[in-house]
């Protein structure tokens, strides 16, 4: 692999940033925002992204001119940039482009602002930044990041060093992008999207006889609305029995048609507008459906008309998302989620040390510490001395396991004796107060940071909008404790 060196351009006069008054939020964002590019420049973190995408870049090309190693270097620092601005601001990618395209702030930030002429990316180049980087490199230079404020923190102007000496544990559910799976309800969105494809390529003037497709989409609409409302009826089964197979019915022959326009586009697609990469695409969408929907119709025969339950494991809960799964948590207003379990580690001042996303169903909690202490010492060193989690986490291989690498065990034990007896200790009690705040980190990463649930299709994806999510979130948190401890000096001195 070549080796990666930035070449040192010089970047274009940015504006002068407007002086805003009397908007307090304002101010606030715009402190937080230069904060956080401070830490990207002092860090190393800028640097070291550009690198490892230059590394990249280079090794799949055999000559490269200046002019566009400097494009790339542009395009990459904007990248960075434009990624964590959007994850801040909780924004969509169409609705990101909008904002940076009126906001000077943003434009500084992420490095648009031209005295000329400003060019702000479309939501198409957002979205191609957000993949920019594998899931891998984001997730080492979060632990370099973290690293460097244990070891120097001085470097990053922080008050105080990162601890990593002591880790909060908790688990959680991360919605998924779908709505309630309810079995007929696949069966109409099955009907929906091979009636859209075949729209598609009767457009494209491949024509085999059949109604107009939009008369299926209206009539799997109608028994769809037969079927919420057989609820009300005082023959409930009866009515949905006979709803539910009109509707398979219905669904057969939307399958019939969409094979035999799936065959027509794979023969003829040279006689359409289409490139084969785009025919291709259209190609896939029919697979993915007809492949899935012999076993939806036989899930929703099995449940509505034989009245037997289905397992999860054996479960279609989405047609568009394979990896979503059930998951029980027994929680008020949550009895039952549907997405992925997702690991969560802090430490005491709110930084994200550990996480992972589960693409199947996840081990229960108690296997999951050895993983999690494990990946943070090989990130971090042994420098961790205690760990606390709630009693989900406890067995005694943990406790065994704790003792032996001379770690602090704060677990809450499932024993209601052992906890009489341990809560006579001031370290544990101490510990096991701070793990409650771990339930409010969860909650600002979920709702503040993915809005409740993430819009990123694909497990792949959804794993790296979590990692984009950790480092906006912990850059976050770093740019509060410089700014509290530059609020924290004008008082000290007027004391």
């Amino acid at each position: 692999m070549p080796d990666a060196i930035i070449i040192p351009f010089e970047r274009p006069l940015p504006q002068v940033l407007p002086t805003i008054e009397g908007n307090l939020d304002y101010r606030q964002f715009r402190q937080q925002l230069l904060c956080i590019d401070s830490l990207l420049l002092t860090s190393g973190l800028e640097t070291r992204l550009m690198e490892s995408d230059l590394a990249r870049w280079l090794d799949q090309r055999q000559t490269v001119g200046a002019k566009a190693q400097q494009n790339r270097q542009c395009h990459c620092r904007r990248a960075l940039r434009c990624n964590i601005a959007r994850l801040l601001l909780g924004e969509d990618f169409r609705g990101f482009a909008a904002r940076l395209a009126d906001s000077p702030l943003l434009q500084y930030f992420c490095g648009l602002s031209e005295v000329l002429r400003i060019t702000v990316p479309s939501k198409s180049t957002l979205e191609r930044y957000d993949k920019w980087w594998p899931q891998t490199e984001i997730r080492q230079v979060v632990q370099e990041l973290l690293s460097v404020g244990a070891a120097t923190p001085q470097k990053l102007f922080l008050p105080e060093a990162v601890d990593l000496e002591s880790a909060f544990l908790d688990t959680t559910c991360l919605s998924a992008n779908i709505h309630y799976p309810v079995d007929w309800v696949l069966l109409r969105d099955a009907t929906r999207t091979l009636m859209k494809a075949v729209q598609l390529i009767r457009g494209q003037g491949l024509k085999h006889r059949m109604e107009d497709p939009q008369t299926f989409l209206t009539r799997i609409n109608r028994l769809c609305i037969q079927m919420t409302h057989a609820s009300a009826k005082t023959d409930r089964q009866r009515q949905r029995k006979k709803t539910l197979r009109q509707m398979d019915r219905l669904v057969g022959t939307v399958r019939n048609h969409a094979r035999r326009y799936r065959e027509l586009l794979a023969q003829q697609w040279a006689k359409t507008d289409w490139t084969e990469a785009q025919a291709q695409q259209v190609l896939r969408r029919i697979d993915g459906v007809l492949e899935q929907l012999p076993q939806a119709r036989q899930q929703a025969r099995q449940r509505i008309l034989q009245d037997q339950p289905v397992a999860n494991a054996d479960k279609i809960l989405s047609l568009y998302e394979p990896d979503v799964q059930v998951i029980v948590r027994k929680k008020a207003g949550a009895e039952v989620e549907f997405g992925n379990t997702l690991l969560l580690v802090e430490n005491p001042q709110g930084l994200i040390l550990d996480w992972e996303l589960f693409q199947e169903s996840a081990p229960a909690d108690s296997a999951l510490l050895p993983w999690s202490v494990g990946r943070m010492e090989k990130a971090y060193g042994p420098k961790l001395k205690a760990v606390a989690a709630d009693r989900g986490f406890d067995n005694e291989v943990n406790r065994v396991g704790l003792a032996q690498e001379g770690i602090y065990n704060a677990v809450c034990p499932r024993s209601p004796q052992q906890l009489r007896e341990r809560s006579g200790s001031w370290k544990f009690k101490q510990l096991q107060r701070r793990r409650g705040q771990t339930e409010a980190r969860i909650s600002i990463v979920k709702n503040v940071f993915l809005k409740g649930r993430m819009r990123s299709k694909g497990f792949t994806h959804r794993a790296l909008t979590v990692t984009w999510t950790v480092l906006g979130h912990n850059l976050w948190v770093l740019a509060r404790m410089r700014l509290r401890a530059q609020a924290a000096q004008p008082q000290a001195q007027a004391a």
